[in-house]
């Protein structure tokens, strides 16, 4: 007779083979009773909505609000989808404002999100977590197709979203608009839609934000070609506040667009929080590497991480044998390979600052950033994949599968955003004069594409503190007794586009520093 340790691990077979199809909403007709019970039990499953449920980690699921809060935001796009596709096949898509908004690189879900079909009666479905769908009956659909990025969940393509958008689009959600319009690389089938509906209110708005982002030549295309049709065109600006200019060159990724806008938009904030720096001088270079050595054990304590989840063929065989211990043997040893690889990530990321002051002192180049956080990664891992516990091809580069960050909104960029959007990093990284922007933003921004599966909040807060201490600040850390005060000001940022409240968080706790450093863990 099989154990229940057994019957578990049978059951985790069930779902993990589900997994590995793609799935991370699990329709109750996909698993046997048996199987749901027992998962639901054990806290690998929870129902979202009858008939639905979402995969979950126990000791995360059963970590109260913030546990299921995370289980939840991770699964919400597989869910809408599932369940629309169940309802209405192909024939729905989001409103044409929110497909324009996740088409723009946008990252955090509306609170409700609006689903348009033809057989839609107008019903609200309450989802966890204060979200919700609501169904529009729509009198006809626009041309959609499903996203990659965002689960399959059906959007409206770019050029007719761009025309079904009203002007306050423009006004709620400036950033969106702004990259929306960096993806136009020819006003053809834009004209085309304009044409074939009359659009000449529509065409005088559109050309008015061309023009406001200094596309001119799209802007004069459209109004020419308008006029050229018989139509009488009044451009207009729809945007509230004139927008920067968009970078020039061949349209690029939205998340690249997204990532240089927000760079460019924080920067001053971020510069008005701290004091004026003060580059340190040559004769220092020693007395700094000794006062980060002096920190190292309270940095070592207080640094957190941040870690997704999947369902693994040895977590199935040590629940099978009844060999998964997360609270003893298991979790000791886990603890032990991370401090044995903070220490090696740290003894690199102090060479890192000290060739710096060097290279300062020198007035050549900076170091390649790039080459340096690869190898702070290695060293932060390499001693869990010589114990075991990872394996080697853990550490081949960026992750190859989606994450999620417990407690948070935000949903990391999707696997192939990551690689277009690092080497955009650390191109601002390094580009950038003034070394509260660098550290600050390379902080945020490094977690906000959370580009490794695990790892990234230490990675970032080492980068963080390379570039505080060689642009003339002190290391700093971040206790562990104010953790949720540093995770809600990630949040502000990353959900909200607010980095004032990370920024004067992390220049409040540098001044204190500079005064008095944290003292060691007993």
């Amino acid at each position: 007779m099989a154990t229940p340790n057994e019957k578990l691990a049978a059951s985790l077979e069930q779902l993990k083979a589900l997994q590995d199809k793609g799935l991370r909403v699990i329709r109750s007709t996909a698993l046997s009773r048996t199987h749901r019970e027992r998962l639901s039990k054990a806290g690998y499953l929870q129902e979202v909505i009858k008939g639905w449920y979402l995969p979950a980690r126990p000791e995360v699921s059963s970590g109260g609000h913030e546990g299921s809060t995370a289980s939840w935001f991770a699964g919400m796009r597989d869910f809408v989808a599932g369940y629309c596709e169940d309802r209405f096949g192909a024939s729905w898509h989001l409103s044409p404002d929110q497909s324009l908004l996740l088409r723009s690189g946008e990252r955090t879900l509306p609170r409700q999100l609006q689903v348009w079909s033809t057989a839609g009666n107008n019903q609200l479905v309450p989802l966890p977590h204060g979200c919700s769908l609501f169904i529009y009956r729509a009198p006809a659909l626009l041309p959609a197709e499903p996203h990659a990025e965002n689960q399959s969940i059906r959007l409206v393509n770019l050029t007719d979203a761009l025309v079904a958008v009203s002007a306050t689009f423009f006004v709620q959600q400036p950033l969106a608009a702004r990259v929306a319009l960096g993806m136009i690389d020819d006003t053809v089938p834009l004209l085309q839609r304009l044409l074939d509906g009359s659009h000449s209110v529509i065409a005088g708005r559109l050309a008015g934000a061309f023009r406001a982002v200094d596309r001119a030549d799209f802007a004069n295309g459209i109004t020419q070609t308008m006029r050229g049709a018989g139509y009488t065109i009044q451009e207009v600006s729809p945007f509230d506040v004139p927008p920067a200019p968009l970078p020039g060159g061949r349209p690029v990724s939205p998340h690249v667009q997204r990532l240089r806008l927000n760079w460019a938009a924080m920067r001053d904030p971020v510069i008005a929080a701290f004091p004026a720096p003060r580059p340190p001088r040559s004769t220092e270079q020693a007395q700094i590497l000794r006062d980060i050595e002096e920190r190292y054990v309270a940095d070592a304590y207080h640094s957190l991480s941040i870690e997704g989840y999947h369902v693994t063929a040895d977590l199935i065989e040590k629940v099978r044998n009844g060999a998964w211990d997360p609270e003893g043997a298991d979790r000791q040893q886990r603890d032990a390979m991370a401090a044995k690889g903070y220490f090696e990530a740290f003894k690199l990321v102090k060479d890192f600052i000290a060739g710096t002051l060097q290279r300062q002192a020198q007035q050549m180049g900076p170091q390649p950033l790039r080459e340096a956080v690869s190898a702070w990664y290695l060293a932060l891992f390499s001693p869990s994949v010589q114990a075991g516990l990872l394996k080697p091809s853990d550490l081949a580069g960026w992750r190859n599968s989606q994450v999620f960050i417990r407690g948070a909104l935000h949903v990391p960029l999707a696997k192939e955003a990551v690689r277009e959007c690092m080497p955009a990093l650390f191109e601002l990284i390094e580009s950038e004069p003034h070394p509260a922007a660098r550290s600050i933003l390379g902080h945020f921004l490094f977690v906000f594409i959370h580009p490794y599966m695990d790892g990234n909040g230490r990675l970032a807060r080492f980068l963080m503190n390379a570039m505080l201490v060689t642009g003339g600040y002190v290391w700093t850390v971040i206790p562990v007794q104010q953790r949720q005060a540093y995770m809600d000001a990630l949040e502000r940022a990353s959900s909200y586009g607010e980095i004032e409240p990370f920024a004067r968080f992390i220049a409040q706790l540098t001044r204190e520093q500079e005064r008095s450093p944290l003292p060691r863990p007993r």
